[in-house]
């Protein structure tokens, strides 16, 4: 079974691509299975009602989120039916989950789960460990499906690739978000668990890491006093990866990363 994750979707662009080009890579991959971080699509920070029933309309299975998750208040009622996913480690008393178990196309069942790292992340030092929160979440899905896809919006590669390695053999795949650059080291570690450090964003890649190049360096040469910032709307690209997991044993057998520049 094919299972298509697609990164970070950054403001308009990024929600233009992913609708423009997401059927047509679906068919392309024969995915059964279509998980989106949405985190960013509204002005590049957290999600809105009106997109997340934008995203709703699309042909996605789960959608996943990050930090950002909490910058809009209206997202709370698609939070609270677990529309999308918030990182299930978030500091207690948040609304929403950060796990869920979805259908694909033939029925299979596939295990999600949403979480957040601590190393130098914001809110990072409130959430709970991620490894000790992810032994309980994949103990009790595996008792539903073996097909388990972690999403690690995390900042540093080293906690990313460490709960990676952890998880080997227990789930079919972890793949990182947060930091909207892609990395070039998709794996199947040996225990067949498929990893890469980023997946990469959705969205505008001629600026930094979504914004407008200008808005980044004065914030940079003011010491961070400047903060105003607008997204950028040039080199749009949808990134991600697709993964082939064995239904029965779990084990992922091939992982391709993606990068689809817009028509």
């Amino acid at each position: 079974m094919n299972i298509l994750c697609v990164g970070d979707i950054f403001a308009r662009p990024g929600r233009e691509i992913l609708k423009a080009q997401l059927p047509a890579l679906i068919r392309h991959s024969a995915a059964e299975y279509v998980i989106v971080n949405g985190e960013n699509a509204s002005g590049g920070r957290g999600v809105s009602a009106k997109n997340m029933r934008e995203f709703l309309a699309l042909p996605i299975h789960t959608l996943t989120s990050g930090n950002h998750i909490w910058q809009r208040e209206d997202i709370r009622p698609f939070l609270d039916t677990g529309e999308i996913l918030r990182p299930h480690n978030a500091p207690d008393g948040r609304p929403g989950s950060g796990v869920i178990i979805g259908k694909s196309k033939s029925g299979v069942a596939v295990g999600v789960v949403n979480l957040q790292g601590r190393a130098n992340m914001f809110e990072g030092e409130q959430c709970r460990n991620p490894f000790h929160v992810a032994d309980e979440l994949v103990s009790a899905l595996r008792k539903h499906t073996p097909i388990i896809v972690v999403d690690f919006h995390a900042q540093t590669t080293s906690e990313k690739k460490a709960l990676a390695w952890y998880l080997d053999g227990r789930i079919s795949c972890l793949f990182g978000t947060h930091t909207h650059v892609q990395t070039a080291d998709e794996q199947i570690l040996p225990g067949g668990t498929a990893y890469i450090t980023d997946i990469g964003m959705t969205g505008p890649h001629r600026s930094v890491i979504g914004a407008r190049a200008e808005d980044a360096i004065k914030r940079f040469l003011t010491d961070g006093k400047e903060k105003r910032w607008k997204a950028a709307d040039e080199g749009v690209a949808l990134q991600g990866i697709c993964v082939t997991v064995d239904t029965t044993t779990g084990r992922a057998t091939h992982i391709e990363r993606l990068h689809i520049p817009a028509a």
